[in-house]
């Protein structure tokens, strides 16, 4: 019951809006001060813990894959990519929308940080399709959704997460991520092409006298998928570690950087300085979410939930369909960095227990916390795009326009639990 009442209790805090890390430090400290049979000595193992963490060599990719992304969004790349695709299919009706969940897709591959694919796209893309004559909610949609594809697309930084979490192989998480990433770009196209076929009038397409230059547009979409072909390549082919990949990246990214002329000192600072930001507030969370964690496993809470699922259900589809809908639910109110450090090591255990394949688990709640970007209210990604959109578009279109997208996501989850084999098609 103390256990039960620790989770309810962080939960609780988190959806008030309190700091993630400071929630999870001070539950911890409040449960083990009030329990007589712990007490503060529960703490005495917490530096090693927090050791442990900081010299995580698995860890440190993602403050690399971070800066690697924040290097190739200041190098002006999101803009030439939607420029050349706009090109290629902007004639096809609902063509301009197919080029943003293409520009996403490269996006998430080249950068994998949702926040800065959303604020790019919504700054070039949604001007230029409501000029365009696009619905106001398809367009926010598209923009919305497309910038979560970081989430499943390798290199994910929940996935790096979910694999130090989960103790698997981050190289085999992004090869079992790599299909159903694919399989969700090509429902996101299905979606727009049928749309557009069946509602002409919100997805024209786009008139232009202007023959489509070959090499710019070769120039604009090779360096990227050169840069991550080689990021992962190099992982796949088991040459180099995420970590030493990521490290290539970032040199690649600089490269990249200033063979488009945009890189100096001052951005280089700028990213920097975001970098150990963002990163900052990852290992914050998780250095709290260990303190959490130590807690609640002396108070018995993983017994509890193990029992619960092994002997009171009793059934590895039960414990699966409970499990999703619970970070489904979830990802309404608090964000993936959250779930992963309080949900997931408590369904790990039972995963064990059940024998259910890590990779694949490990997937589909990568698919499922992809969907809590875009469920109000508080989506991240609607947030992002809300800031940065024109002011033309309202809330309740962005809102109209995601839900398509969210039924696409949790069709895609549906089958990636039905065929297994989809994640381990490359594996």
């Amino acid at each position: 019951m103390m256990a039960l009442l620790m989770f309810l209790s962080a939960l609780g805090f988190l959806m008030l809006g309190i700091p993630v890390s400071f929630v999870f430090g001070a539950v911890a400290i409040a449960f083990a001060l009030f329990t007589p049979e712990l007490g503060l000595e529960v703490f005495n193992i917490l530096p090693f813990r927090i050791y442990g963490i900081m010299s995580n060599s698995t860890l440190m990719a993602v403050p690399l894959f971070i800066l690697m992304g924040l290097i190739l969004e200041r190098s002006n790349m999101a803009q030439r990519l939607l420029e050349s695709m706009s090109a290629l299919f902007g004639s096809v009706r609902g063509g301009l929308a197919i080029s943003v969940v293409l520009v996403g897709a490269m996006l998430a591959a080249s950068t994998g940080i949702v926040s800065a694919s959303v604020v790019m796209m919504s700054l070039i893309a949604l001007p230029l399709m409501m000029k365009a004559g696009y619905d106001n909610s398809l367009a926010s949609g598209t923009v919305a959704a497309s910038g979560t594809l970081g989430q499943i697309i390798p290199p994910s930084i929940i996935l790096i997460i979910l694999g130090d979490v989960m103790s698997v192989s981050v190289g085999e998480l992004f090869l079992g991520a790599l299909l159903p990433g694919m399989m969700l770009v090509g429902l996101y196209i299905l979606y727009i092409l049928v749309i557009s076929y069946l509602k002409p009038e919100i997805a024209p397409a786009m008139k232009s006298d202007e023959k489509i230059d070959i090499l710019k547009t070769i120039k604009a979409i090779f360096p990227p998928l050169f840069l991550m072909f080689s990021v992962l390549g190099s992982i796949f082919a088991g040459i180099a570690s995420p970590t030493e990949s990521a490290a290539f990246g970032v040199v690649g990214a600089m490269v990249l950087s200033a063979f488009n002329k945009t890189f100096t000192l001052e951005m280089l600072k700028y990213t920097h300085m975001e970098t150990i930001k963002l990163s900052g507030m990852i290992f914050m969370i998780l250095i709290g979410a260990t303190a959490f964690s130590l807690v609640f496993n002396e108070l018995g809470g993983t017994d509890f939930v193990v029992d619960f699922f092994s002997q009171d259900i009793g059934s590895v589809w039960m414990f699966i369909a409970i499990a999703m809908l619970s970070i489904f639910v979830l990802g309404f109110f608090i964000d993936f960095i959250e779930i992963s450090f309080i949900i997931v090591p408590i369904l790990v255990p039972v995963m064990h227990a059940f024998g259910i394949d890590p990779v694949w688990f490990a997937v589909l709640i990568a698919m499922n916390l992809q969907a809590s970007f875009l469920t109000p209210p508080f989506g991240l990604s609607l947030f992002f795009l809300k800031g940065s959109a024109p002011k033309e578009i309202t809330t309740m279109q962005i809102y109209k326009g995601i839900i398509p997208f969210i039924l696409l996501q949790v069709l895609a989850l549906g089958l990636v639990m039905a065929f297994p084999d989809l994640v381990f098609a490359f594996i």
